[in-house]
């Protein structure tokens, strides 16, 4: 019998100062049953520093064919697509050529250095394509943050993150790699 997924509440009171974007967002998500914390959180994380009404989350790892968050137009049109993670060359040229705009949020440590020199030269010809890193002390503190049901406010200001509730608080500050 397969594992089901476990099913998340959160609500992220987000202040984007460097968007000018506030709003409150009550979020279900889907926690797959081979994901842990912190991707988990990397998604809320990436959900933030993209919000709007109308970015979505997909079914994710159990699909080959969807990212882990999307923004569609009303046309059906991806405009936004978000991976998470290392992925392979051909899937980001997959969503490079399915979306006006992809953002890879990548983590993993010292791999992410490793990863991005045996694809740079590839992905060099995608002009749509943005990846920041997520520093791994940050997304492993974020991951501590994880509950059944959460609630955060979240602050976007100069290009650090902070995600904080009740008990703790996390900060994050994302790095452009490319390009």
């Amino acid at each position: 019998m397969a594992l089901k997924a476990t099913i998340l509440k959160a609500t992220l009171n987000i202040a984007d100062m460097d968007r000018h974007y506030y709003a409150d967002h009550q979020l279900t998500i889907a926690q797959h049953p081979s994901e842990n914390d912190e991707r988990m959180m990397i998604r809320l994380l990436a959900f933030a520093l993209n919000a709007s009404d109308d970015l979505e989350f997909t079914k994710g790892l159990s699909t080959d064919d969807e990212p882990e968050l999307w923004l569609k137009s009303l046309s059906d049109e991806i405009e936004l697509w978000i991976e998470l993670g290392l992925p392979d060359e051909s899937r980001l040229r997959k969503a490079c050529n399915r979306a006006r705009q992809v953002i890879l949020y990548a983590y993993g440590a010292r791999a992410v250095p490793v990863w991005l020199e045996k694809h740079k030269s590839k992905l060099s010809r995608f002009k749509n394509l943005t990846i920041i890193e997520l520093p791994s002390e940050s997304t492993e503190a974020l991951a501590k943050l994880a509950e059944r049901n959460m609630s955060y406010q979240v602050t976007i200001q100069d290009g650090e993150v902070s995600f904080s509730n009740e008990d703790a608080l996390a900060n994050i500050t994302p790095a452009l790699l490319f390009p």
